[in-house]
């Protein structure tokens, strides 16, 4: 199983090669060697032993720029980190996607609301015959259960949020870093 693994690791890191993408290598303290094709995912603590891999040759990278969206670090000024030697990037790169998930989970359960509010003063203003009835019934089940899943879903991204912010305030991480 460990060798097939490797096998469909070093194919998808050939095929990537072969599209002339970049793929960055860096091995963990445990000596666990990881792969991405995107710098921002490597762990700041890593940064500075990256490989790339690049047509087949693997060489030492400088490190990119940041991205614009992230504040230059300032002369003189040390980057702020958490008790484990997070700091603000890590944070913000926790909190992000779960803030994403929960705006989309919070729109589409707003848009379904509509939707039964919707059908429930369409259905009062008029007349059903049976099937139409059984109709709007089956509608409305289906339109209860997908608001149910996206009162789910925004359940779950705030739990996440709020796990992420506890674990933040237990690193002594700064807490403008995870709002």
């Amino acid at each position: 199983m460990k060798r097939a693994s490797v096998s469909v690791l070093i194919l998808f890191l050939l095929i990537s090669i072969s599209y002339g993408d970049t793929v960055y290598k860096w091995v963990d303290k445990e000596g666990v060697s990881h792969f991405t094709d995107d710098y921002d995912r490597i762990p700041p603590q890593y940064r500075n032993q990256v490989k790339t891999e690049d047509s087949g040759e693997s060489r030492s990278v400088e490190t990119p720029r940041p991205s614009p969206s992230i504040a230059p670090e300032r002369k003189g000024e040390g980057k702020e980190k958490d008790n484990y030697g997070q700091g603000e990037e890590y944070w913000r790169s926790r909190v992000l996607p779960w803030k994403r998930k929960l705006q989309e989970a919070t729109e589409n359960y707003e848009n379904v609301k509509k939707r039964i509010s919707d059908k429930t003063d369409e259905r009062s203003e008029k007349y059903l015959t049976p099937t139409q009835a059984s109709i709007a019934r089956a509608e409305s089940r289906q339109l209860l259960e997908e608001r149910s899943k996206y009162e789910d879903q925004v359940r779950e991204a705030k739990e996440m949020l709020q796990k992420i912010a506890k674990e933040a305030e237990e690193a002594k991480a700064n807490p403008d870093w995870v709002k």
